[in-house]
């Protein structure tokens, strides 16, 4: 099953290949496409990371009011969320769905001589490269480093340089981050570049792509919210009812009736 896995993302990139006569751009091309496929579930992530960040303040007094009681503050948080209708889950949702295509691609790509060897493709076909700035997209800037050196590996480490931040670029964007987060995603990132460093290519070319197209989304969707947020707080405005103060002078006492 995970062979027939491979060989249909192959069928799938084989086909934009066919449109565009160029390997890379054929792998932006099926990371644009697989980005419009999960968008509907990317865009709950993103509204839920912005509900995240308007709910930063009131989880911060939780976590100082009940910090020797890690059970109530759980319980206060479990609430809070119910009332935000927040779902927690929902952030790690995109990265999970991307894993499986991440993984094959990996695998294919190792392979892709191959793949290509067996289609009906020619000799001109291979090495599979994009354009000239990566000569081969099966080769790792590992391999490209200690075959032609530095120079030629420059393109390779800068598509790892981008793979390493990816994951510390969204938290970058978000104002409530915490100091513990951050330091655990650094700490991700330099394993990110390790791995990186050692895969192939067109894998991290889709990675980079994913993410840049990711931050986008991300930005479109902030200010989507923001103005959502915007508009709702001008109609709470005019349809609140205006209080008129009214100053009441004292009554005067009347004068009596001299008899």
């Amino acid at each position: 099953m995970w062979e027939a896995f491979q060989h249909g993302i192959f069928v799938v990139l084989d086909w934009f290949y066919g449109l565009v006569h160029d390997w890379g751009l054929a792998i932006i091309l099926i990371t644009i496409l697989f980005r419009i496929l999960i968008y509907p579930i990317t865009r709950k992530q993103f509204k839920s990371s912005y509900q995240m960040q308007k709910l930063q303040p009131k989880m911060n007094e939780i976590k100082a009011k009940y910090a020797g009681d890690p059970q109530r503050q759980q319980e206060e948080m479990s609430r809070l969320y119910k009332e935000a209708n927040f779902n927690p889950i929902m952030g790690c949702l995109p990265l999970f769905l991307q894993m499986p295509i991440f993984i094959a691609l990996y695998w294919m790509l190792r392979e892709l001589p191959k793949y290509i060897e067996a289609s009906d493709h020619v000799a001109t076909d291979l090495p599979p490269s994009f354009f000239s700035v990566l000569p081969d997209l099966t080769f790792s800037p590992n391999d490209v480093f200690l075959s032609d050196g530095f120079v030629s590996a420059i393109p390779y480490i800068l598509l790892v340089g981008m793979f390493s931040c990816s994951m510390l670029v969204p938290l970058l964007m978000n104002k409530n981050t915490q100091r513990q987060q951050m330091m655990i995603t650094a700490v991700m990132s330099i394993v990110m570049l390790y791995v990186g460093w050692n895969a192939p290519a067109g894998v991290l070319l889709y990675w980079d792509t994913s993410a840049i197209l990711g931050v986008g989304q991300q930005l479109a969707s902030r200010k989507m919210l923001e103005r959502k947020d915007a508009q709702a707080e001008e109609v709470a405005v005019e349809t609140k009812p205006v209080k008129v103060e009214i100053e009441r002078k004292p009554k005067k006492a009347r004068p009596k009736k001299s008899k």
